[in-house]
């Protein structure tokens, strides 16, 4: 008797990234990553010039290109790429003005955030955020964001898991909710988040508020959707059984 294909997990948990998935990435850091690099250069034109090219940061446009070290790497990564070519020794005060500086950027929302997140806890995911930027910035964008309180579980570069694309933050959402990673889904913009999902066992969903293409991210996705606003019809065709289309 065909039985046909085996069911699929429910999705229990959802883990997010944040930069370019809860948060658009060139709509919220474009300008802002103009400034750091002309305050750091100490106005030095030619220098400003190497360092967004270092960085894979368009300055014409205020965006930056796909693969750029900024979108997935976490800060202390690129304050070294800054650092190397400032001839700056400290590495750690250069980080520690980064991150001051993140944690004061107003974030572009991807989506209505407050009312998305207290939907899906409505249906009974267990939610978490995990980044690399430094944690302390993070949760104040949750907070200014109104969603800290939703969250299980919060993680940066800096929290005691590593970074992605390894697994361990993913892991440690984990740990720390009691769910299986095949319960779980990991959300974002980037390779690294993607890669990161793959090796702890999630199923992995890339969005496009971020600069990864759709053909970046089909690889290593097994739904790529617009944005985390498209997340709840997706859900929903997963459990039903149906045909996924965006609107």
């Amino acid at each position: 008797m065909d039985l046909g294909a085996p069911a699929k997990s429910q999705i229990k948990g959802l883990v997010f990234d944040k930069d370019g998935t809860l948060f658009d990435f060139n709509a919220t850091w474009g300008a802002v990553v103009r400034q750091l690099l002309v305050a750091e250069a100490g106005g030095d034109r030619d220098l400003v010039d190497r360092l967004a090219q270092a960085l894979g940061y368009d300055l014409a446009q205020n965006r930056f290109h796909p693969g750029s070290v900024v979108i997935a790497e976490p800060t202390y990564v690129v304050a070294e790429v800054i650092a190397e070519l400032t001839h700056q020794t400290d590495l750690q005060a250069l980080t520690d003005r980064m991150n001051d500086l993140s944690a004061g950027v107003p974030q572009v929302h991807a989506a209505d955030l407050p009312a998305l997140m207290t939907q899906l806890r409505a249906q009974g995911h267990t939610l978490g955020v995990v980044t690399n930027d430094a944690v302390t910035p993070a949760i104040r964008h949750l907070k200014d964001a109104l969603i800290e309180d939703k969250m299980a579980f919060v993680a940066g570069y800096d929290s005691g898991f590593g970074a992605k694309p390894a697994p361990g933050q993913l892991l440690a959402f984990c740990t720390a909710t009691g769910l299986d990673p095949a319960q779980c889904a990991m959300i974002g913009d980037s390779t690294h988040d993607l890669v990161a999902g793959q090796a702890a066992g999630m199923v992995c969903i890339g969005v496009l508020t971020g600069p990864a293409c759709r053909e970046e991210l089909t690889p290593h996705a097994d739904a790529v959707l617009g944005s985390i606003a498209d997340l709840p019809r997706w859900l929903d065709s997963r459990r039903m059984g149906t045909k996924f289309s965006a609107v």
